[in-house]
């Protein structure tokens, strides 16, 4: 039986990985180490808590005793958990240098320390900033932008030094901006489509032409699986949706207005953040290579999302208070 450490297993992707891993591997076993910050919901593995080959620890990944304990008895581990919203970053950025940094750092120790292969690493597109024109490849230069987005390349930065100095088998992914169900609204997708469900205004930053590349939460973790198991060790992949799927948020937001058979009139305009990039793209080919394509587009994707969260408000109803979340 092989057993795989997930790192906050408990948030959106995390949870999705875990059960994807679940139900593809009958001979593999999960333990899911989460800290249980406002980011994590039971909710998203209430259907295999009770799997006999699934395991729920709860802890910080800063804190060396519990992930002692957890990695002596593991073959491999992906690092999930991260403080990961840009707007709580810029408001507080301590815990994202903390959770994002020290405890990526903390992990790594135990995995040199038990010999874990691989050690893979989902870092995020934001690490390498703004592209104007093209796509990002993985050997570009980072240039973050955010608390948040520095905070990921500094750790993304760490793993890469393992593998050059130690020789720890490390793997690092970057994907794209995910979306789907079951994810915390406090995201722009999800954070408009419940604001719009309860007959409230959405606000767009600036003038809404922030252009991102999205992939379908189900396309990342069968992205992050191929690299685990295909992934050749100290190499990073780009894991996105593709240029079909690169749209704005005004974009976006006119979808889901649509599928909710609401007027444009529900959209007002902000005042944009600070540091905010214009334009993110990634040049996938790299991870193709090893088998993987995305398969949701973004129209179906964001229908089903929108349906979901339809159909679910007691998910979503608890976080509707939250100054990130409402509007």
């Amino acid at each position: 039986m092989k057993k795989i450490l997930v790192t906050g297993g408990l948030g959106f992707i995390g949870s999705n990985l875990i059960r994807y891993i679940l139900e593809k591997y009958s001979d593999y076993k999960v333990i899911n180490l989460d800290k249980v910050t406002y980011a994590a919901n039971f909710q998203n593995l209430r259907d295999i808590e009770n799997s006999l080959r699934y395991s729920f620890v709860k802890g910080d990944v800063c804190d060396s005793k519990i992930v002692d304990q957890v990695m002596k008895d593991v073959d491999c581990v992906i690092h999930m958990a991260a403080e990961s919203h840009v707007d709580r970053s810029i408001g507080g950025p301590s815990g994202f240098i903390k959770t994002n940094i020290l405890g990526t750092f903390n992990l790594l120790e135990f995995a040199r320390k038990y010999k874990i292969n691989p050690f893979v690493f989902c870092s995020t597109d934001e690490t390498y900033g703004p592209i104007k024109k093209g796509a990002f490849k993985e050997k570009d230069v980072f240039n973050p932008s955010s608390p948040y987005s520095a905070s990921k390349a500094s750790a993304d930065l760490l793993c890469r030094s393992y593998y050059t100095t130690y020789k720890l088998p490390i793997l690092i992914v970057r994907p794209s901006n995910n979306y789907g169900p079951r994810q915390h609204c406090e995201k722009l997708i999800p954070r408009f489509i419940v604001n719009l469900l309860q007959g409230k205004k959405v606000g767009l930053f600036g003038n809404g032409l922030q252009r991102r590349e999205w992939i379908f939460v189900m396309d990342c973790v069968s992205g992050i699986d191929t690299v685990l198991h295909k992934g050749k060790p100290g190499e990073a992949y780009n894991l996105g949706g593709g240029r079909k799927n690169e749209k704005t948020n005004l974009w976006i937001t006119k979808l889901i207005l649509k599928e909710l058979k609401m007027p444009e009139s529900f959209i007002t305009f902000i005042e944009d953040r600070p540091g905010h990039d214009v334009r993110y793209a990634l040049d996938s080919s790299k991870i193709k290579k090893l088998g993987w394509r995305p398969k949701w587009g973004l129209e179906k994707g964001l229908r089903e999302t929108v349906r979901w969260y339809k159909n679910n408000p007691d998910y979503w109803q608890p976080f509707v208070k939250d100054k990130f979340v409402e509007f």
